[in-house]
């Protein structure tokens, strides 16, 4: 491994993972920010003349926090806050920040996960926790916020324009997540609060999961120890278990294009096209490799602690220290119904103008292949921070943290496929070519494709599955670590437009390392598949299957029971990974940041305003390492004659090399227009890393699906780099615009306008490798994803505005609203991995693709966030929608084909009651109006994937003093 100057070695690393985590007596929670206010006496003079403080709370009161700490920002922001901790109004870390401006989120099992700012994904943007990187199991850049529990959260911000003392890495902008700060909290808080979780597809399943629940605790106190100086302590607990049974009907990952002119032959795949062919005018079609239909349910549980320990010995001297720990285990049992050769036989096509398939029909094996799946990851983060005052003008700081996530997830499948006879030897009706069974295939004017196969073969016979049985133990780890040190100063000058000088360096060292290990047994014998069928057959595990799909006509199949079926055809309930787990795939990331900026704050007059702001320069050095694997290997015939390609256990190590160095200078100025109104002002150069997955140095192999081959060179598709490590950071020149209208503390009306260059977008490159297979040397076209040259620009808009109706009558007065609209265009082009352009290395010569290319990851051209609330006495409501246009979603982990998501709006709703001063009830759900997500790939309007989840319920009490 190489070190870079500033770099931190093994043996430091080791020594402070040990300081921050072993010495660490207590599990510590909350921020190690410095407060900004010297002590206060806690005893107010006698004669003082008290007055009663008008505390406002509940929805009120935190759209009024927010507000306030959105007028308060040095940069453009938009901020969700809560002066009280648990007040959040949303029931995740997630979907709290969609109803920030500009924010919109991925929805992954129900909740929000990802984040996209302003049109631009979650590649483009940096999410930090407590101002510090922070760590995930899914190999990119994005904070897992279902780790980060809502109730022990107090603010979310997202800061739109960058400053030079800011971790680099957000073009679009960083969301910051903070918890509370003990000593700045002021008063002690005991909150104990509890919820029961319920999924609405719940009552579908026969084996129902019931009611799940969610309970937190946190503690927050303040003590004078005299001399000593003060202290705080803030320890907050949430355990959680439940459900989050889904619906899925999907589509394989790769997608081709197909000759339209020919008559496919019931016993071959449809005849791909070039792209020189598709120029020339031959007609094609769009199809996936497989189809598949999945019920399945999954048990969810989580354990979080977070807390910390905050000290003032002097008013010169703070000392913070903090800790989280979550950890999260989930297990699903999948039952999915397969049909595994979706190019075969593909006639009586109806075809758009842009190749998308609508209807045909067509021939393919079919198969019942159970899944159970239990993933286990955890979070642990925490950082020691120091600040000190050695004189009233000079303010050092110095910041050292450790974030690391450890996921591993592991699936125990099996396959039984059609065959012409049953268990018993019988024929099966309805059954060609060996084993296969015909089907028609419609999507005009439905949700998802309408198959219906044969009439004459009974899917829901579990007789009929009785060939290629196939056991799978897929087992991925990820390890994701960040040591991170950073040192700041800060000047104070006097008689000058110059009221302070900042100054610091930072350097990080992340690793990412992930290994993914199959064991594969396959299964001829009719007796050994009988009995297992037999032993380990279940009933379909719900009603109305894909109800709320329009067209959906297959509600239920043959199924089995993943763990017994699994163990009665390998005769182990678990047969461990391989002895050897080295695989070309494996990723071993190294990548040091140094860093070191110098900033000014001013306060001036300029056009006859006052304005506050800042300027600076931020100088960036990235340093990759990244070891990959490159190894032969031996061609295995499966026994329905398909082939396989299985390591020889030889292996090369090569590693891979890469630096790149970045300036970054920014400008932020506020405009006080007048007592009440703002104009922000923001330029500023930012950067984007790369994700830590996209560095590696892996291959990834594609085999074709088939019979049979004439070469080696036929039956592999494609081996594709799953990764780059030579991608430099994505840079952009950026201008932001924003006026903001403050009329009271409830009221906000602002409109911002923002601009965006960057260089490029993403395009295949094609690159010749060998590989060494069964003993022959075979040259194989790599693809890897890189950027253009080209400068790329986005352009947008955004609308947020905020009012309370207080000067209506009563009850009416307690009316109000929030809403925020955001608007984003760009050129941006990101090519498909397989049909879009591809770009020689070598000769530099661009292939034109056959599929347009889709923009930004995460772009969506129009997001809306509204709520209407009402607050009567101690009871309030509020009703949340959310919507967002089509979006492109990358895959994560290695480069993928294109995909879009449709349109989506989802409504949520909020009630509580404040019975007394500690006691309230709350009233919860999410996706009231059940809305599915829907994919398309490789174009839009080509269906892929639509999956159903539900809405879902909360009734909680929480109990505060």
């Amino acid at each position: 491994m190489r070190h870079q100057a500033g770099a931190l070695r093994p043996i430091q690393r080791a020594a402070l993972k040990t300081i921050l985590l072993g010495s660490i007596a207590l599990p510590l929670y909350a921020a190690p920010v410095m407060a900004q206010e010297a002590p206060q006496d806690t005893a107010p003079a006698e004669d003082a003349t008290q007055i009663d403080e008008i505390v406002v709370t509940g929805i009120r009161g935190s759209i009024q926090t927010s507000i306030q700490r959105k007028r308060d920002e040095t940069v453009v922001a938009d901020v969700l806050s809560s002066e009280d901790i648990g007040d959040l109004p949303a029931l995740s870390i997630g979907e709290a920040i969609e109803t920030i401006t500009g924010a919109s989120t991925h929805r992954e099992k129900g909740g929000a996960s990802e984040i996209s700012i302003r049109g631009l994904g979650p590649f483009l943007g940096a999410a930090t926790f407590n101002g510090r990187e922070a760590t995930n199991g899914s190999g990119d850049r994005s904070v897992n916020f279902n780790q980060f529990p809502s109730e022990l959260i107090n603010t979310v911000a997202i800061y739109k324009t960058q400053r030079a003392d800011f971790i680099e890495g957000g073009v679009s902008g960083i969301v910051n997540m903070e918890t509370v700060q003990p000593l700045d909290f002021r008063r002690r808080r005991i909150l104990l609060e509890g919820r029961a979780l319920y999924a609405g597809y719940d009552d579908r399943l026969h084996d129902q999961s019931g009611i799940g629940w969610r309970g937190t605790a946190s503690y927050i106190d303040q003590f004078d120890l005299g001399d000593a100086g003060r202290l705080g302590i803030s320890v907050g607990v949430q355990s959680l278990e439940g459900s989050n049974p889904e619906e899925l009907f999907t589509s394989s990952s790769t997608w081709v294009a197909c000759n339209g002119t020919q008559t496919v032959s019931t016993t071959a795949n449809c005849s791909q096209v070039t792209p020189a062919q598709v120029a020339g005018g031959t007609p094609y079609y769009l199809t996936a490799g497989s189809r598949t239909y999945r019920q399945f349910t999954e048990h969810d549980q989580r354990d979080s602690v977070f807390a910390a320990v905050q000290w003032q010995p002097t008013d010169s001297l703070e000392i913070a220290v903090d800790y989280q720990n979550s950890r999260r285990t989930y297990t699903e049992e999948r039952n999915d119904l397969n049909f595994s050769e979706t190019m075969r036989g593909a006639n009586n096509r109806v075809v758009t103008d842009d190749g998308v398939l609508m209807a045909y029909t067509g021939n393919s094996t079919i198969e019942s292949t159970p899944t159970f799946r239990i993933r286990d990851e955890q979070y642990e983060g925490g950082g020691v921070k120091l600040e000190w005052q050695p004189f009233e003008a000079l303010t050092l700081s110095t910041d050292v943290s450790y974030s690391s996530t450890f996921r591993s997830e592991m699936d125990r499948q099996v396959r039984l496929r059609s065959n012409a006879t049953d268990i018993n030897g019988a024929p099966v009706a309805g059954v060609i070519n060996g084993q296969r069974v015909a089907y028609t295939f419609d999507t005009r004017g439905n949700d998802i494709p309408a198959i219906v196969v044969n009439p004459l073969y009974d899917l829901n016979d579990w007789d009929n599955f009785s060939a290629a049985a196939r056991a799978r133990r897929d087992e991925s780890v990820r390890d994701n670590e960040i040591i991170a040190a950073r040192f700041d100063g800060a000047y104070a000058v006097e008689n000058s437009f110059l009221t302070s000088v900042n100054a610091g360096l930072r350097f990080s060292e992340l690793t990412y390392k992930d290994n993914d290990d199959r064991v594969e047994i396959n299964v001829t014998t009719a007796a050994a598949i009988r009995d297992a069928n037999l032993a380990c057959r279940r009933g379909f595990g719900q009603d109305d299957f894909l109800s709320s799909a329009q067209g959906n006509t297959i509600t239920s199949w043959a199924t089995f029971d993943a763990r017994c079926l699994f163990e009665a055809i390998t005769g182990q309930e678990d047969t461990g990974p391989n002895a050897d787990r080295r695989a070309i795939g494996n990723r071993d990331v190294t990548e040091n940041t140094s860093a070191a900026y110098v900033m000014g704050d001013f306060d001036t007059m300029l056009f006859g305003l006052p304005v506050t702001g800042n300027v600076g320069l931020r100088y960036v050095k990235t340093d990759v390492s990244s070891v990959g694997l490159r190894g032969g290997f031996d061609i295995v015939t499966n026994p329905d004659s398909t082939i396989r390609l299985v390591s020889n256990g030889t292996f090369e190590t090569q590693t891979i090399e890469s630096s790149s160095e970045a300036w970054l200078p920014s400008l932020n100025a506020n405009f006080e227009v007048r007592d009440d109104m703002q104009l922000r002002v923001g330029l500023f150069r930012a950067m984007s890393r790369p994700d830590p997955a996209a560095l590696g140095a892996g291959r990834t192999l594609n085999l074709e699906a088939g019979t049979s081959f004439a070469t080696v060179e036929d039956a592999i598709a494609s081996i594709t780099a799953n990764g780059n490590p030579r991608a430099e950071p994505l840079m952009s020149w950026n201008a932001d615009l924003s006026l903001e209208w403050y009329p009271n503390a409830d009221s906000i009306v602002s409109a911002a306008v923002y601009y965006k260059q960057f260089n490029g977008g993403f395009m295949p490159v094609v690159i010749d490798e060998t590989f060494v297979i069964d003993g022959q040397t075979v040259t194989v076209p790599v693809i890897q994803d890189s950027a253009t040259d080209e400068d790329s620009e986005l352009l947008g808009f955004e609308l947020t505005a905020a009012h309370r109706f207080s000067n209506l009558p009563a009850p009416f007065d307690g009316l109000g609203f929030k809403a925020s609209y955001n608007y984003a265009d760009t050129d941006y082009e990101t090519h498909d991995l397989r049909l879009g352009d591809q770009l020689d290395p070598i000769t530099g010569v661009v292939t034109p693709g056959i599929v347009d290319p889709a923009g930004i990851f995460g772009l969506s051209n129009h997001v809306f966030s509204g709520s209407l609330y009402w607050e009567i006495g101690p009871f309030e409501v509020q009703s949340i929608y959310k919507y967002r246009t089509e979006y492109y979603q990358k895959f994560v982990g290695a480069p993928s084909q294109n995909r879009y998501i449709r349109d989506t709006g989802v409504w949520d709703f909020r009630a509580s009651y404040q019975m007394t001063d500690n006691l309230s009830f709350m009233l919860e759900a999410s996706n009231l109006n059940d809305e599915p997500r829907i994919h398309d790939m490789p174009i839009s309007g080509s269906v892929r994937e639509y999956n159903a989840y539900g809405p879902r319920y909360y009734l909680g009490a929480r109990y505060r003093f």
